[in-house]
């Protein structure tokens, strides 16, 4: 898969030096994968949430962090959209209700 907004997850990374690792192998996994559907990123990532418009949540670190990603499965593409706690993704989205 193509991955977009590498810079998303550098700044992250930046400011929560015990996610790198995580986000590491993540890239490479997307980068490696061909993703079709998303039960295939249900196999690999069980917990997993997927979202109207192709959005999939990923809990990175046990779930300490969340990382929005949609994907275009029919081109090759993730591009991530946003990645931070989980105190701000569940801030955040109470803001958009």
């Amino acid at each position: 898969m193509k991955l977009i907004g590498i810079g998303y997850l550098e700044a992250f990374c930046a400011g929560h030096a015990d996610g790198r690792g995580w986000i590491a192998n993540w890239i490479q996994d997307v980068r490696a994968s061909q993703w079709k559907e998303p039960q295939e990123i249900k196999a690999r990532y069980p917990s997993a949430s997927f979202l109207p418009g192709n959005m999939v949540i990923f809990n990175v670190r046990g779930n300490n962090y969340r990382l929005e990603a949609q994907i275009a499965y029919h081109v090759g593409v993730v591009a991530v959209r946003w990645i931070g706690t989980h105190a701000e993704y569940s801030k955040r989205k109470s803001q958009q209700s």
